[in-house]
């Protein structure tokens, strides 16, 4: 049989049947390796290079450059920081000659083909190495064109931060681009360094990041916004205050019109004309917010104020409120707003919101601060790194919190649902600012997977997470999106002639598809939306795709699932993937667990999962595993559809949908015996997952190129999964033996 580690390290070895205490290792090692840290701020130049709704950057240098001349050359540079060894696939679209270096060496030159078809599209093959990693692009200027887009495959997944290379804008997030030269300054020494001065290089470097002096001369809202009569604009800071118990503060400074300053949502100080203020204001130990609102003058000739604090005669410096890498700024600035429209100044001070489509900038030359999700870069194999998954919007990771959620639960373990809810939080919250920062720079740096909502990946597991989140927290923040993920999938998303979904994924490898997969994309939140919102026509959805699907993916001589059916040959792949099929199970489960006992299609669907049931039962190892493929011997054996069967067949028997419960019984405790014997280790560590699945007509895919990822987000929460609903097995015989 196949083995990951030595069944002394497992965590059975070391805990014996104790359950609970396996979850509670499950649940805080996962936490442990992905500490609560959410969304990173950088400066952004959004004058600089920008992505469009592939995710692509746009490096088109003839739209910025329409004055180069032929045979004039341009550079982009940028860093990509790595947390450990990446395989990463990236794709190149030229529009002129393109030379392309990764870490020094030259990994691509265009040829005519490349620079002279209308998008053609290359495909690049890169090893990130853990740190640093430099991406430089020589363009020549040519009639054809100038310039390139750049960018990673499946950019919405596989998400790509660029930084500024040089010292003088570390921190910064973008690419660097210099202007049009006449011959190629690097053609025969070294590239820049990274960090280096861009001063050094004997190039102009945009976007410019600098205000001129006669800029620098203006006060800091003309400098910003112009001269606009009659508009106002918020600026935002904190105080420390350090000195225990309560502090007079004196806040002086001048302004050139009307004034009004906030200290922690309070109102201390305002003024209508020009001039100097101050005022004293009691402050305990701790951080406050201060927020100032400033008017333009209808006749002023400038527009702007300063502000300064003291305590005890020692001036007290102000600190920028959130940490924004790429700038040591204390001051953010919103703004401009017409006079009378008068802001909540006790909901100002957040960046989790936009205000009438304005967000917070600095005082840089268009620079706005820009969240950006820079955890686990997901490499071609969907492996994670060695920092946090926290914040990520996935469907792994959604089958991840709703293990955490149920473990938290049987454990009782509030501090487990605080970390799983604030996940979700974490990007609840940041929706709206997510869909404006789209509509500003052509493709979100967070949330992107919700926000370019194109397939059932994209919403359901995460949505369904998000909804059993809500049971506990009621957030309000979740039910907007929630009804979203509900218009996509009863109005918008494609489906056949009779109703079933599939996906249409014109132009890629998935073209006119269905998969079994989307059973648990959509039919769990489906349900859960149902029981939130009343809405009967979600659920009766979920019941008949299930049967819909069944006549496309049903294999009743088997008793199992076709992996996907394809379309474009009018046949299933007839390849039954375990994990495809756990999907399926673990899916109809939960449909099952929603539909009222007098539902049309309940009994029929009861009798579909007995079907299921069987057929899998008749395939399960020696080990108490299944294999990759199902009904191959020859494949290893996986342990992310054998939770999932766990998991299924333990439901199965407590909420009574077997005639003949004893052969599942038995099926589930020995799957979960094989799991914590073969799978898990003594750490909480979990082996025997397979990494995120493309289809294949032939076995040999599925046994030899998807190979196992030790602690896959596509395991790890089955795995919480299948052990809460072991515990609540376990706990139904014995009360059942009690009553006997």
């Amino acid at each position: 049989m196949t083995t990951y580690f030595n069944e002394q390290e497992s965590i059975q070895s070391r805990l014996g049947r104790d359950e609970k205490r396996m979850l509670k290792v499950l649940a805080d090692r996962y936490i442990g390796a992905n500490p609560p840290v959410p969304f990173a701020f950088r400066a952004f130049n959004r004058s600089g290079i920008l992505q469009n709704d592939e995710g692509l950057f746009d490096l088109n240098l003839r739209h910025r450059f329409p004055e180069a001349r032929q045979g004039q050359i341009s550079y982009a540079y940028s860093l990509v920081w790595s947390d450990s060894d990446r395989n990463l696939d990236v794709l190149m679209r030229c529009l002129g000659p393109i030379q392309f270096y990764f870490n020094d060496e030259l990994s691509y030159r265009s040829n005519v083909m490349d620079e002279l078809k209308p998008d053609a599209t290359v495909k690049l093959n890169l090893n990130f190495v853990k740190g640093w990693n430099r991406l430089l692009i020589k363009a020549k200027m040519t009639p054809a064109g100038f310039g390139c887009l750049f960018g990673s495959d499946e950019a919405k997944v596989r998400i790509l931060n660029v930084r500024s290379p040089f010292a003088e804008r570390v921190g910064q997030a973008g690419w660097v681009y210099s202007v049009p030269v006449d011959s190629d300054l690097y053609e025969r020494s070294p590239l820049p360094a990274a960090f280096s001065s861009e001063k050094e290089h004997g190039v102009t470097w945009l976007p410019a990041c600098n205000w001129s002096e006669e800029e620098l001369a203006m006060q800091v809202c003309e400098r910003l916004f112009g001269l606009q009569p009659g508009k106002v604009a918020y600026a935002w800071t904190q105080l420390d205050a350090v000195s225990s118990g309560k502090v007079s503060y004196v806040l002086q400074g001048a302004t050139t019109g009307a004034l009004t300053v906030w200290v922690d949502g309070h109102q201390v100080a305002a003024t209508k004309t020009e001039g100097s203020f101050q005022v004293e204001v009691p402050l305990a130990y701790g951080k406050h917010d201060v927020v100032v609102r400033s008017e333009c003058e209808p006749a002023s000739r400038s527009w702007g104020f300063t502000l300064h604090a003291h305590a005890g005669g020692e001036q007290v410096p102000f600190h920028s409120p959130v940490d924004v890498h790429g700038s040591g700024e204390a001051w953010l600035y919103l703004g401009p707003f017409d006079a009378d429209m008068e802001l909540n100044t006790n909901e100002i001070a957040t960046t989790k919101r936009v205000f009438a489509n304005q967000y917070w900038r600095l005082d840089r030359p268009e620079t706005w601060i820009r969240p950006y999700y820079e955890n686990a870069m997901l490499s071609n194999k969907w492996t994670v790194g060695n920092v946090t998954n926290f914040a990520r919007w996935d469907y792994p990771l959604g089958v991840t919190v709703y293990g955490l959620l149920q473990t938290g639960r049987l454990l009782e373990r509030p501090d487990i649902l605080t970390y799983a809810q604030e996940h979700v939080q974490s990007c609840t919250d940041m929706f709206e600012y997510s869909l404006w920062d789209r509509e500003q720079y052509g493709f979100p740096a967070i949330n992107q997977q919700l926000v370019m909502m194109k397939m059932l990946d994209n919403c359901g597991s995460f949505g369904s997470a998000m909804l059993e989140s809500y049971k506990e927290d009621k957030h309000s923040s979740y039910l907007p999106i929630a009804e979203r993920i509900a218009n996509f999938m009863l109005q918008q998303l494609e489906r056949k002639e009779d109703g079933a979904f599939y996906r249409v994924c014109q132009d890629e490898y998935s073209e006119n598809t269905m998969w079994a997969d989307d059973l648990y994309m959509s039919t769990p939140f489906l349900c859960r939306y149902a029981a939130v919102t009343g809405n009967r026509e979600a659920l009766d959805e979920a019941a008949k795709q299930f049967l819909l699907f069944r006549n496309y993916l049903f294999m009743p001589e088997q008793r199992l699932m076709s992996h996907v059916f394809d379309f474009k040959y009018g046949m299933p792949t007839r390849i039954p993937w375990g994990r495809g099929n756990g999907w399926t199970l673990f899916s109809l489960t939960e449909v099952l667990e929603a539909l009222p006992a007098d539902h049309a299609l309940r009994a029929e669907l009861i009798h579909f999962f007995g079907e299921l049931c069987a057929g899998y039962a008749e395939l399960q190892a020696e080990s108490g595993l299944w294999h990759q493929v199902l009904n191959d011997p020859d494949a290893y054996q996986e342990a992310s559809c054998t939770a999932m069967f766990a998991y299924s067949f333990a439901r199965g028997v407590r909420f009574g949908w077997f005639e003949e419960p004893q052969q599942y019984i038995q099926a589930a405790l020995k799957a979960w015996d094989g799991l914590t014997r073969y799978a898990i280790d003594a750490q909480g560590n979990v082996h025997g997952v397979c990494s995120g699945s493309r289809y294949a007509f032939t076995a040999d895919y599925y046994k030899k190129d998807l190979l196992t990822v030790t602690n896959d987000n596509h395991g790890v929460g089955i795995m919480m999964l299948a052990g809460t609903e072991i515990v609540k097995l376990k706990g139904w015989l014995m009360e059942l033996a009690s009553k006997g």
